[in-house]
């Protein structure tokens, strides 16, 4: 395959291997039973892609799904410290196995193989999107009926991987309030669109601050623009998500099972409904 290889076949002229493999999806593990995969992504960095992982997650496992992350941000991974995870995954000459939490939501997270968790990972992009791949089809991920994928910024190898390689059954667009965020984040709605991936909701983190004493909320990073967004790429379901130093702190303390907050049911229920109707 060519460097440069866009993986579109039907623009490219060049005679190699690929072109006869239409469909680019990784078998999982042959133990795995998941039934449906939500990639969580943004076409920016620092817009609180985990923190929507994690609250989708225990959203979904309180309402008495089995739920599973798979921590795809290598070099950024956050979901172990946000869960209070620190011990290493165990393995066998067959299979990876995820960490459960403490409320029993399956883990798969970089930051559990390392012998250090705060040695960074310098590897350059195959490698990364490699590893990725293998947190599919090496992991057992058992009787999950929702697979979370906290994806990396942007719109290149790791995010591409995923979208080809996963049978991704909806995305989740996180964005924030500023104006430049949502022209970057545009991008990654765009990308789930050349993807053939169904754009499930999106999340502006980041949107309003609710004052304790009064109730009233200042919207500090600018006016709220995702009606605006969800309008102009017709994607059903929003939410909002306010500066919260309770849910900041118990993120920061691996507490983030105990988070009290209904921002995300609207789209948790639109995860129940998709769920529902395959049965």
């Amino acid at each position: 395959m060519s460097e440069e290889c866009t993986h579109n076949c039907d623009t490219c002229s060049a005679n190699c291997a690929s072109r006869e493999k239409t469909d680019f999806r990784e078998a999982p593990h042959p133990e795995s039973s998941i039934k449906k995969v939500i990639a969580v992504m943004s076409g920016k960095g620092g817009v609180g892609k985990s923190l929507v992982t994690s609250l989708l997650a225990v959203n979904m496992q309180r309402r008495g799904y089995k739920v599973g992350i798979l921590d795809a941000d290598l070099t950024g991974p956050s979901i172990p410290q946000m869960f209070g995870l620190h011990e290493r995954a165990m393995g066998s000459e067959t299979a990876l196995y995820p960490v459960a939490t403490r409320t029993g939501i399956d883990v798969m997270s970089l930051n559990l193989l390392i012998e250090d968790e705060t040695d960074p990972v310098i590897w350059r992009g195959p490698v990364i999107a490699g590893t990725v791949k293998q947190f599919w089809t090496d992991v057992v991920w058992k009787d999950v009926d929702f697979l979370f994928v906290d994806m990396p910024p942007g719109t290149g190898d790791v995010p591409l991987t995923v979208l080809q390689s996963l049978p991704v059954d909806g995305v989740m667009i996180v964005t924030s309030p500023q104006e430049l965020v949502e022209m970057i984040v545009e991008k990654a709605v765009k990308m789930a669109g050349m993807m053939n991936a169904h754009v499930l909701g999106v999340a502006e983190n980041y949107s309003y601050y609710q004052c304790p004493s009064c109730g009233e909320k200042h919207e500090i990073y600018g006016p709220s623009r995702v009606e605006e967004i969800a309008e102009k790429y017709d994607i059903a379901h929003t939410a909002r998500l306010p500066i919260d130093p309770k849910l900041a702190a118990g993120a920061d303390k691996g507490l983030i099972e105990l988070y009290e907050g209904t921002w995300l049911d609207g789209i948790s229920d639109a995860c129940e409904a998709m769920l529902k109707e395959t049965k």
